[in-house]
């Protein structure tokens, strides 16, 4: 055979096993169960942000 049929068709398996690897990966992610969202608490608290920057540039923000 020549040098590229033998690239093409590892190249080829190469795809088919990342393929087929990606498919179970999907599969296994799904069997988790339905998603919940994460919790919002803090995170959307500006008080608490504003305690990461100095009281001039929080002043300047709000």
């Amino acid at each position: 055979m020549e040098r590229g049929k033998i690239v093409a068709i590892i190249t080829g398996a190469i795809s088919i096993l990342l393929a087929i690897a990606y498919l179970i990966i999907v599969q296994l992610l799904d069997f988790r169960g339905e998603m919940i969202p994460a919790p919002v608490s803090q995170s959307l608290d500006w008080g608490y942000w504003m305690g990461y920057f100095s009281p001039g540039v929080a002043q300047w923000l709000l």
